[in-house]
């Protein structure tokens, strides 16, 4: 049987699959900072990487990632319900680097790797910044909301490999509708010979 998705049905298996990384991947990381090493300043999260790849794979669906990455943080870590509004409302500030998309265009930054750097950077300064603003927001002093970026600067980094690492691979880290058109136009080509 030779069963073929629609775009749609294709799309929602997609973000459901990027979903279950994020969640496992995050809550992994969470636990094992939580009880191995408690007393670190600094953490590490695959949310700002997994919601760029998302970004550039199905434009602002990645908002669903940015969410529910905040969430599983903050569940995980046991957070107040403060924290999840800081985290969850907060991390949507990663859409921002849907500019840099409409700027650049999608295949650039795929292709140009200082682009595609800058794109994950941006993605987690713009998450961490939106944290920095809902905690401002709700009345938090200014030396917690720069806090957000200080204690995340690692993450930054870990963005940055990511996105680098999964520039790399076929169709990872590419505009679905384009990477599906091109897959399909080598097949017929293929076909062909």
């Amino acid at each position: 049987m030779n069963r073929r998705f629609s775009f749609q049905q294709y799309r929602t298996i997609d973000l459901i699959l990027f979903a279950v990384m994020l969640v496992f991947s995050e809550a992994v990381i969470v636990t094992a900072a939580r009880f191995w090493f408690p007393d670190q300043l600094y953490t590490v999260s695959v949310v700002a990487a997994l919601t760029a790849i998302v970004m550039m794979r199905w434009g602002p669906w990645a908002a669903i990632h940015a969410v529910l990455g905040g969430a599983v943080f903050c569940f995980v870590s046991g957070a107040s319900a403060g924290q999840f509004v800081i985290y969850c409302i907060g991390n949507l500030g990663s859409l921002a680097s849907l500019l840099l998309i409409r700027l650049w265009g999608k295949e650039a930054i795929r292709q140009d790797v200082f682009r595609s750097l800058a794109f994950a950077i941006a993605t987690q300064l713009c998450m961490q910044l939106g944290r920095g603003l809902v905690a401002l927001a709700m009345g938090h002093e200014l030396s917690r909301c720069v806090g957000f970026i200080t204690t995340d600067v690692l993450s930054g980094l870990f963005t940055a490999v990511i996105i680098w690492i999964a520039r790399r691979l076929d169709g990872i880290f590419e505009d679905q509708k384009h990477y599906l058109l091109r897959v399909n136009g080598e097949e017929e080509k293929g076909g062909i010979r």
